[in-house]
């Protein structure tokens, strides 16, 4: 019997008449027009990262077709054109002021994923996704929409070879060669560093995220690590995806009971265990959020659990690039992420009994793989790790009253004594600024410089935009001179970024945050001991209030903005400026609070602790 929606519609003249026509266009049988849609999403944008979407979504089409119908064993469901979404290159745009589009580009990825999805109706969604901020737009659309969906990442890009030294090269090899003096050797290094096509190869931002996309359940976990170029892509994997999903659309599941606490937990922790991007702590609350979490530092994972598993749970097991040699290619040859995760599961750092979209539990599906364990030289193993703790750590103190602030320790070359870094502050009001300098005086920049980057948040930007350009060119720097220079900003950094650098301050010097309150010379102390970072001028109650009022008059006389944020000029960049919400919530465009959490979930604990390593006061932050 047709239920009153299919009567509707299927007495409306324009769904009969143009249905029928895209049915007859591109195969399909228009009997089934009325049927449950179900179709393929893809990410598409200027780089290399996105020039093999296209062929796998076409793969994933067309075995689709094939798949629907009315005959025994196909599924009865309409068949939608594919949807592409339209996305920045932040390895082409990093240095420029293009790159406040970067993270907006995550936002206007999920809008347009969720006009297709909601106005379309789709059943069924298989998602390919490439570059740094689409995949967290299109995971967190699909969690939103909640209906059976799956994803898979097109894959990293091979590494290059300097045709001089044989050494390998990716994107940040080019970055850190772009202050160097020989321009024959910043040529040779750029024309090598990125061959063929795929998302950036190292454990950068891309990576991070594929890995956590797996990990969390919405990704077979064989699919995440293969290159972009791997024929298993166009010839194995699209008949996977699709069985996965008509098995997800038979029994029901939907992306919200898959991506559940103890999943993003998980790929949080295997984040830190890969010293994967700073990104991840941007990108895990959007993900809550629309998982159903209002909070996640408050219902998934506290900056104090965060940062004990970091210092005394979850060592880093990957020797990756930036911090290491290999690369993404070099993780698949060896068995892929799902030895990572293996690894954490059998030390009990991870629950293996989350569900995920292959229909089995995290640890059935490794299983099935037949996962060999880590080979000791691209992976390692818990007991003997690549670096004994985790590769990131969010601090608080003064700076960073919101426990926002975020340090990529897997990263850091040098600076830290004890844990400590006592360093002078130089003050930079924008990334330009410091770009500048940085081309025509680095002679300027000394020993234990503490450079500060403000004004560049979500807000004042606005766009929060990632710092790998300046932080390639200061790592270079240190490099040759054998100096410590450290940064802290209130933007972001690329998952490429490597040195001691703090990203995420805040609240941003644009809505008074205390970042906007530091002068030249004040010293600032960044202590992994207590998990702070601190301007000590600022301890004492007379400066603050001084600076902030001073402060407070240049706003006022600006007409309520600071002269120093970023122009507005676009109807996007200003949407960014009046809606964004802090990092600690994700750093994207959300004015209306009431409409923060969609269907809100209970943040009860499963139960699940991790095992290995257990330290006195774990029981204060679990």
């Amino acid at each position: 019997m047709l239920n009153s929606r299919t009567v509707l519609i299927d007495h409306h003249p324009g769904r009969n008449a143009q249905t029928v026509g895209i049915a007859r266009e591109i195969g399909t049988d228009v009997e089934l027009i009325h049927e449950p849609s179900v179709g393929v999403i893809g990410n598409k944008g200027d780089s290399q990262c996105y020039l093999g979407v296209q062929a796998k979504v076409e793969a994933i089409q067309e075995t689709l077709r094939v798949r629907v119908g009315r005959e025994a064993g196909q599924m009865r469901m309409r068949l939608v054109q594919p949807e592409y979404t339209i996305a920045t290159s932040d390895g082409m745009r990093n240095g420029t002021r293009e790159m406040r589009y970067s993270l907006i580009g995550r936002e206007i990825t999920h809008d347009g994923i969720c006009e297709h999805l909601s106005a379309s109706g789709l059943e069924g969604t298989i998602a390919v996704v490439a570059c740094d901020k689409p995949p967290v737009g299109t995971l967190a659309a699909l969690l939103e929409h909640n209906r059976p969906a799956i994803i898979m990442s097109d894959g990293p890009i091979r590494p290059g070879m300097d045709p001089t030294s044989n050494e390998p090269l990716d994107i940040v090899s080019a970055f850190q060669a772009a202050g160097h003096a020989d321009p024959e050797h910043r040529h040779r290094v750029a024309c090598a560093a990125c061959p063929g096509y795929g998302s950036c190869g190292g454990m950068f931002t891309y990576n991070t995220m594929q890995t956590f996309i797996g990990v969390v359940g919405m990704e077979p976990l064989h699919m995440v690590a293969p290159p972009s170029d791997d024929p298993r892509r166009l010839e194995q994997f699209p008949g996977q995806l699709v069985g996965y999903l008509n098995a997800m659309i038979e029994k029901g599941t939907r992306p919200r009971d898959i991506v559940g606490r103890d999943s993003i937990r998980n790929a949080v922790i295997v984040a830190m265990a890969i010293g994967g991007s700073t990104n991840v702590v941007l990108h895990a609350p959007e993900i809550a959020r629309a998982a159903g979490f209002a909070n996640f530092w408050q219902d998934v994972m506290s900056p104090e659990e965060f940062n004990h598993l970091s210092q005394h749970m979850v060592p880093v097991l990957t020797d990756a690039r930036p911090y290491g040699r290999y690369s993404m290619v070099d993780i698949d040859r060896v068995g892929g992420v799902q030895v990572i995760a293996k690894e954490l599961m059998e030390a009990g750092l991870v629950n293996g009994d989350v569900p995920t979209c292959t229909g089995e539990t995290l640890a059935e599906q490794i299983a099935r793989l037949e996962t060999p364990g880590p080979d000791g030289t691209v992976i390692y193993s818990v007991e003997k790790p690549y670096k004994p703790t985790g590769g990131l750590r969010v601090l608080g103190g003064n700076l960073s009253p919101e426990f926002s602030a975020i340090l990529k320790l897997a990263g850091v070359e040098g600076g830290l004594e004890d844990n400590v870094f006592r360093g002078t502050a130089r003050v930079f009001e924008g990334e330009v600024a410091l770009l500048d300098a940085l081309e025509n005086a680095p002679d300027s920049f000394k020993n234990n410089d503490m450079v500060v980057v403000r004004y560049e948040g979500p807000s004042g930007a606005p766009g929060m935009p990632e710092m790998l350009d300046p932080t390639s060119r200061i790592s270079a720097l240190c490099r040759e001179r054998d100096i410590v220079v450290a940064l802290m900003t209130d933007a972001r950094f690329s998952g490429g970024s490597v040195g001691l650098v703090i990203g995420h301050v805040g609240p941003e010097a644009a809505l008074g945050g205390p970042i906007a309150f530091i002068e030249d010379g004040d010293e600032i102390v960044v202590d992994l001991n207590k998990n702070e970072i601190n301007c000590t001028a600022l301890f004492d109650a007379s400066t603050l209030s001084a600076r902030e009022a001073a402060w407070q008059r240049t706003v006022d006389g600006n007409g309520g903005m600071h002269p120093n944020c970023g122009d507005a000029d676009t109807r996007l960049l200003n949407r960014m400026r009046r809606s964004a919400v802090p990092a600690t919530q994700g750093g994207g465009m959300h004015p209306d609070r009431t409409l923060w959490v969609h269907e809100p979930r209970e943040a009860a604990k499963s139960g699940f602790v991790p095992k290995n390593r257990w330290r006195e006061g774990m029981e204060k932050v679990f």
